[in-house]
């Protein structure tokens, strides 16, 4: 992850951060640029590894029956933030209610209250999935919060959103097997050892 340096046209009103991280986004195709406590960030293309784990963590949430009825399963939309004016974040993967496009409020962005549960998979921003997106993801109430952290090869559960992050955090490693809450709309369970594996790059 980097924080852009915001450049401002030459003539005329200067643009709004939102302008600035869009004209970003227009001239880095592939990078995911997203606004966070006010900062513009941009993270590379993912590689084949973070791709393969999203892949494979798509697959219990379908089968789970997650993506038809009263909910629906996406990767990469993005969550409106209220840590700022112009905040948002695209989550690699989100469970929200069905009626998501009734919900839209800015550049692409829905309201965080049909966000049942948002998913990172760590690449080279895996400090801002694990501390600048729990704050801001806990204060826009999102209840779900789920982590794979490539780096250090675990899974991250956090539920109970409150001021500045998640009450409830548990941590879970290869060889254990994770059920995730009820209230994302089915019972969902993760082999976390699966998930690391699939995060490592094939000899």
């Amino acid at each position: 992850m980097s924080a852009a340096a915001v450049e401002h046209p030459c003539d005329g009103e200067p643009e709004s951060l939102l302008e600035t991280a869009n004209r970003l986004a227009e001239q880095n195709p592939g990078c995911r640029v997203e606004i966070i406590g006010g900062v513009i960030t941009v993270a590379p293309s993912p590689d084949a590894p973070h791709a393969r784990v999203l892949n494979k963590i798509t697959r219990p949430f379908v089968a789970a029956g997650l993506d038809d009825g009263e909910t629906e399963v996406f990767q990469g939309i993005g969550v409106w933030l209220p840590s700022g004016p112009s905040d948002f974040a695209i989550p690699d993967l989100s469970v929200v209610d069905a009626d998501l496009d009734e919900h839209l409020i800015e550049n692409n962005c829905y309201d965080p209250a049909v966000f049942r549960l948002v998913l990172e998979v760590t690449s080279s921003n895996y400090r801002s999935d694990l501390r600048n997106k729990v704050v801001t993801y806990a204060e826009a109430k999102i209840p779900v919060y789920v982590i794979i952290d490539r780096r250090h090869g675990r899974l991250h559960v956090l539920t109970e959103p409150m001021g500045g992050g998640y009450d409830s955090h548990e941590v879970y490693a290869p060889g254990q097997t994770v059920t995730l809450p009820e209230s994302i709309g089915a019972p969902v369970t993760l082999d976390v050892d699966e998930l690391v594996r699939a995060g490592r790059p094939r000899a």
